[in-house]
C-alpha cells in the first residue's frame, strides 16, 4: 500500500467514523476466509458493515471523531463493525461470536460513549431501530382503532334499536 492509498484509506475511515452510530471492535483469532465471508454477509443483512483495517490507519482516522476513545482497543488482529443503527453491528457481531469462538468482541463505542465487551453485549440485547419503530406504530394504531370502535358502537346500537322497533311495528 503506497502513501496515496493510505491517505485515501484514512479519509474513508474518518468519513465512516463521522457518520455511524456505533463501532464494534472484534479480534480475529483465526477465522477462515469462509467464516469471515459469512460474518460480512450477516453484518450486511443486519444493515452494518465489517472491515479489517490496519490499526495504525484506523487510529489516524479516529482523530477529530466522536470515537477517539476506542484508540486503545486497536491492537493485534482487529476488525471494525459499524452501522448507523446503534444496535445492528453489535447484534450481528455478538450473534456470530456465540456460534464461533474464533471471533472475540473487544469493545467499541456508541457515539462518544466507550463500551467494553459487556457493554457491547448488552447493547446487542436491545431491540433494533426497526423493531422499536414497529412497536411505536403498533402502539399508535391501537388507540386509534379503539376510538373508532367506541365511536361506531353507539351508532350500531342505535341502528339495532330502530330495526327492532321497525320489526315490531311491522308485525
Amino acid at each position: 500500500m503506497d502513501r496515496s492509498q493510505k491517505t485515501d484509506a484514512v479519509a474513508q475511515l474518518n468519513a465512516v467514523f463521522n457518520e455511524v452510530g456505533v463501532v464494534v471492535i472484534t479480534r480475529n483469532l483465526g477465522l477462515t476466509v469462509a467464516e469471515s465471508t459469512d460474518l460480512r454477509g450477516k453484518m450486511r443483512e443486519a444493515g452494518a458493515s465489517y472491515k479489517v483495517a490496519k490499526n495504525r490507519l484506523a487510529k489516524l482516522a479516529l482523530k477529530d471523531t466522536p470515537y477517539e476513545g476506542i484508540e486503545g482497543m486497536l491492537s493485534g488482529p482487529t476488525a471494525l463493525g459499524y452501522s448507523e443503527d446503534p444496535v445492528a453491528a453489535a447484534k450481528a457481531a455478538v450473534d456470530f461470536a456465540k456460534s464461533n469462538d474464533r471471533l472475540e468482541i473487544v469493545g467499541g463505542s456508541m457515539g462518544g460513549q466507550v463500551l467494553d465487551e459487556a457493554g457491547i453485549r448488552s447493547l446487542a440485547s436491545m431491540p433494533s431501530l426497526d423493531e422499536l419503530r414497529a412497536k411505536l406504530v403498533g402502539l399508535m394504531n391501537a388507540p386509534a382503532t379503539k376510538v373508532a370502535q367506541v365511536v361506531n358502537a353507539p351508532a350500531s346500537k342505535l341502528a339495532r334499536v330502530f330495526g327492532a322497533y321497525g320489526a315490531k311495528e311491522a308485525a
